[in-house]
């Protein structure tokens, strides 16, 4: 952890990973980003303002029927703005077809048939565990960069051993 990438320790071995990105995928970093960045209060306190909003104008009668739909609306886009995010990443990267990741001690390698990436364990503030997911989150301070380590596409060895490898290298947060 105290060295974040920059020397290199002999390792346990690379963990490889071939999977096809998800929506859900998306969806689970764009989330544990919001979390990290403490938007998901402030996105609820807006959607239920403008919910209550609506509701406290529908009172005036049937001449307030467009603000009360515009109050509404936009109730309704604040709390799905994360899954709006998610589909928009989906489809920025869904024709790359599948991924096959390399994480090893220098950091993390992914190819598709069009792209290759390798980010460095540097690149990386921490990393989150959910249920599903292992998240690692960029550096940059508004977390522009996440990746994502879907479990359910790795064996339970492999994700113990990837737990350990980010363990190694990136602080929880």
């Amino acid at each position: 952890m105290d060295h974040q990438g920059r020397d290199i320790i002999e390792d346990a071995g690379a963990v490889e990973l071939a999977f096809r990105p998800t929506r859900t995928d998306f969806l689970r970093a764009i989330q544990v980003r919001d979390r990290i960045r403490r938007l998901t209060v402030l996105r609820w306190a807006l959607t239920v303002l403008f919910a209550g909003l609506g509701l406290f104008v529908a009172a005036a009668g049937p001449d307030a029927a467009v603000f009360v739909a515009l109050c509404l609306l936009c109730s309704v886009m604040i709390w799905g703005t994360p899954r709006l995010q998610a589909n928009q990443a989906f489809r920025t990267v869904s024709w790359q077809g599948e991924y096959r990741s390399t994480a090893d001690e220098t950091g993390i390698t992914t190819v598709t048939d069009h792209v290759t990436t390798t980010l460095r364990w540097s690149a990386f503030r921490g990393y989150r565990e959910t249920r599903d997911h292992l998240v690692m989150l960029s550096r940059d301070p508004s977390i522009l960069l996440v990746g994502v380590f879907p479990k359910g596409a790795a064996d339970p060895a492999d994700v113990d051993r990837m737990r350990t490898l980010l363990a190694r290298h990136l602080p929880r947060v």
